[in-house]
């Protein structure tokens, strides 16, 4: 995997709401470049139409960032990756119609890139780890929007083997988050909080679901009545115990996530376990999963912080390999806010 061909490539991203552009050389980031939106705060949440937007607004800057600082010219760029799918519909609109016209334009390729595949690859940028994760190991994918576990069997070969059933590990995050009154992004607000609570303040109904599945729509049922029981007996609960309560609700996030990764393991007989995904920039689940490394027997890569949330160099990395495979796709391959893995 270190043996790159070495073509330069542009990655841009823009399933939701940040737009990003990297500039690569084999696996080597030139360029990381990315465009936080902090227009939904007062939201709560992305709000689709404001995002993308947003995007037309600030590709062209990104993109030329990300070249300058690469001091590459666009007629050097060997191909352009762009983050197909799955997102939202109107922001990869955005990002995917910028890439194919700039592409068609130099008489390049533009590839289409699998955002939740790009999570994975980012284990093979050459700083994100010490070496890269060997073939097959066993990837926990958790972001805003989605929640897997993989077996990934080579660069282009992905084996879903459960996801959640309903909602992600993120949207649990950030929506227990909404309801205890904290800003959004609210994910990384309870995990700043519940590093000085108690995780055994309360325990809250983890769901039960079949196979190596999750579900988090009935966790945060119990979460909001939890807190709406506890607000009647007293209208200052949350602020009294607020960081207990994050620490409790991390924790349950984090066994459900942890209880289905070693069944995982188990299941397929496989040590090497990596993470993924903008929720794998949780400190707890990096901690434990770093804890269970001695424990488990495992071998764990987890990607540095740059590279766990949504950014271009994930995508660029993605681009790199489909060259390397002859995955190049075709012009009129449409965005699709819904993208099946395998």
């Amino acid at each position: 995997m270190n043996e790159h061909k070495k073509n330069i490539v542009l990655g841009i991203e823009s399933s939701c709401d940040d737009t990003a552009a990297a500039v690569m050389i084999g696996d080597k980031i030139l360029s990381n470049v990315t465009a936080s939106q902090s227009i939904h705060e007062k939201y709560g949440g992305v709000v689709p139409e404001l995002a993308s937007r947003a995007h037309q607004q600030q590709i062209v800057p990104v993109v030329d960032a990300a070249l300058k600082e690469a001091g590459v010219k666009p007629k050097d760029v060997s191909a352009i990756a762009y983050t197909r799918g799955p997102g939202l519909l109107g922001s990869l609109l955005v990002g995917s119609s910028f890439a194919k016209s700039m592409a068609q334009s130099l008489g390049i390729p533009a590839v289409p890139i699998h955002h939740m595949k790009a999570h994975v690859l980012a284990h093979f940028i050459e700083d994100a780890n010490d070496s890269p994760p060997p073939f097959p190991f066993i990837c926990l994918t958790v972001s805003g929007g989605h929640t897997q576990i993989l077996r990934v069997d080579t660069p282009t070969e992905f084996i879903i083997l459960g996801e959640t059933k309903d909602d992600a590990a993120g949207e649990a995050f950030d929506k227990a988050a909404k309801m205890l009154g904290l800003p959004y992004p609210g994910g990384p607000e309870i995990d700043r909080l519940a590093q000085n609570g108690n995780r055994t303040f309360h325990s809250f109904t983890k769901p039960v679901v079949d196979g190596l599945n999750f579900s988090f729509s009935g966790l945060k049922t119990n979460i909001l009545n939890y807190l709406e029981k506890n607000k009647r007996r007293n209208e200052n609960f949350i602020q009294e115990n607020l960081e207990d309560i994050c620490a409790s609700i991390q924790h349950t996030i984090i066994e459900m996530l942890i209880e289905r990764l070693k069944q995982a393991s188990d299941q397929e007989g496989i040590k090497h376990v990596a993470l993924a995904g903008g929720v794998s920039a949780n400190s707890g689940l990096r901690n434990v999963l770093q804890n269970l490394a001695t424990e488990q027997g495992w071998s764990t890569y987890i990607p540095p912080l740059k590279y766990c949330t949504d950014n271009g160099a994930m995508i660029a990395m993605a681009g790199v390999i489909a060259l390397e495979n002859g995955e190049l796709g075709s012009l009129d391959m449409a965005a699709t806010a819904r993208w099946k893995m395998d």
